[in-house]
């Protein structure tokens, strides 16, 4: 009853599933009830991410009202299938290595069918809603004094915070609600909704929240998109076919510069198992960090990616000089001061800078000192990246060739943003269906897994091309059209008054 070409019967012809039973053998017991069938387990979990269910319940309730998928699964028309809760307690035993290992399973049968090139692996991120609610958020425990703000270091708690920080979380919400009066849904006003409740502030900070229900989501935000607790979604994609060659998940607090080396530890171990190494990473100006770039100089990879924001190629009126590590000023009608190096520091953002500075003597009579240093320091100091070296490298190699950092942009965008999008809207990597981040981990792996296998199954069952198809329908034309002239020659043969018939006895 189920037709040979359904989706089902293709990914059962083509995957076998029975290495999983050696993958999941030590969580299972050898006392007890039965447990679900892991080969069960996971063909239940296809069909979810196939086809965009997110609840247990209604994907039981999908699956046990098709034949097809019935046929898949292995059960007759009168068995029960498992209740919605093993779902969810078989997703929480199993380890993330065995969703990982079924990740590379099928990306190996698109490496065998020529489907990943790897020389040009893209990167790129999305938020992931987590399974909690912005109305699950508590204040976390303030601490008073110093010595409790040692306590707290020493615990590394995310649960407690210093009443400093959280002052200075305060004034930075108020600037925020002065800058944004005058736009629509920013004011925090005593607002009640349909119930009477009170409206919750718009400025919520992961510095004084969190989520008891899920403690790893983190409150995060995009333009134009509502705060809300989310995960962050990372991929790497090959661009020959779009094929995911590295998934995993970070906290949405974090920036990406932070979770590139992991994903790109992930992508090159997958890779080489299947013995392709990695040419260029094409990746947003989000993933551009000193370590980022250290990690590729490091890994011999050809980064293309942008510089962020902050970065100064040059500083105007100054000339960096390599040899002797120092600016020197050379803007006319100064005193042509000279900036050593002074320093390493750390910012209060956490990153190391270098630390450049003049002496009293030569700007603090500089006719330029006012508009240069300040009216009131004496000196000039300037401050860079611990890892400009390297900033300056990727600025030279973006600027050498500006059309095909064009093309690589475009390449970029083309190539991952599409993956993300189909991921988000067809295979149900929109909200987090648990809790926790290994969980997560293993939510993003399934649905870049499924994405994998529907373009292996499009690349191994290949449909006629429409030049196949006019061809076929030119030759039945051709057909026609001579049946038809030979019946009309037949029937006027047959009725011509000089033909007649004879028959012997």
């Amino acid at each position: 009853m189920v037709p040979e070409n359904d989706t089902y019967r293709l990914i059962q012809k083509e995957m076998d599933f029975h290495y999983l039973y050696a993958s999941t053998s030590k969580y299972y017991g050898k006392e007890g009830q039965e447990s679900i069938n892991p080969v069960v387990f996971f063909k239940i979990l296809l069909v979810g991410y196939l086809n965009n269910i997110n609840s247990d319940r209604a994907l039981l309730r999908y699956c046990a009202d098709s034949l097809s998928i019935r046929l898949f699964l292995g059960y007759d028309l009168d068995e029960e299938l498992p209740w919605h809760s093993t779902i969810s307690r078989t997703r929480q035993l199993f380890g993330e290595e065995v969703f990982l290992s079924l990740f590379q399973d099928i990306l190996r049968k698109c490496v065998q069918k020529g489907m990943v090139r790897g020389k040009r692996q893209c990167v790129d991120s999305a938020f992931i809603k987590a399974n909690a609610s912005m109305d699950s958020l508590v204040e976390k425990e303030v601490l008073e004094d110093a010595s409790a703000f040692v306590d707290e270091l020493e615990a590394n708690s995310e649960f407690k915070t210093t009443s400093t920080r959280k002052k200075l979380v305060e004034q930075h919400h108020a600037w925020k609600k002065e800058a944004y009066k005058g736009m629509p849904g920013n004011s925090n006003s005593e607002k009640t909704d349909e119930n009477g409740n009170l409206i919750r502030p718009k400025y919520l900070s992961n510095h004084t929240h969190y989520s008891p229900t899920d403690p790893d989501a983190k409150i995060s935000t995009k333009p134009g998109k509502p705060r809300q607790l989310n995960y962050a979604g990372q991929l790497a994609v090959d661009d020959a076919h779009h094929v995911i060659t590295g998934a995993c998940v970070s906290t949405a607090g974090s920036k990406d510069s932070a979770i590139f080396s992991e994903i790109m530890d992930q992508t090159l171990d997958n890779l080489s198992q299947n013995e392709i190494e990695i040419e260029e990473v094409l990746a947003d100006a989000g993933y551009s960090s000193g370590e980022s770039l250290q990690y590729c100089q490091d890994k011999n990879i050809n980064a293309y990616i942008p510089n962020f924001g902050q970065y100064k190629p040059e500083r105007e009126g100054f000339v960096f000089n390599k040899e002797e590590n120092r600016y020197e000023c050379i803007k006319e009608g100064g005193n042509k001061a000279l900036l050593p190096f002074k320093r390493i520091m750390t910012d209060s953002k956490g990153y190391q800078k270098t630390s450049y500075r003049s002496s009293e003597k030569d700007c603090g009579k500089c006719p330029l000192r006012a508009e240069c240093c300040g009216k009131i320091t004496k000196f000039k100091k300037i401050e860079d990246s611990l890892h400009k070296p390297l900033y300056d490298q990727m600025h030279e190699k973006l600027n050498k060739d500006k059309n095909y950092t064009r093309f690589l942009t475009k390449r970029r965008s083309s190539t991952v943003e599409p993956v993300l999008g189909t991921l988000i809207n067809h295979h149900n990597m929109k909200r987090i269906n648990s809790r926790g981040m290994k969980q997560a981990h293993k939510h993003v792996l399934m649905a870049a897994l499924t994405y994998n296998l529907k373009k292996y199954l499009r690349f191994v069952v290949k449909k006629p091309s429409v030049v196949a198809q006019v061809i076929s329908l030119k030759l039945g034309e051709v057909y026609c059209f001579l049946k038809t002239h030979l019946h009309e020659l037949k029937n006027s043969f047959l009725s011509h008054s000089n033909f007649s018939i004879l028959n012997y006895n």
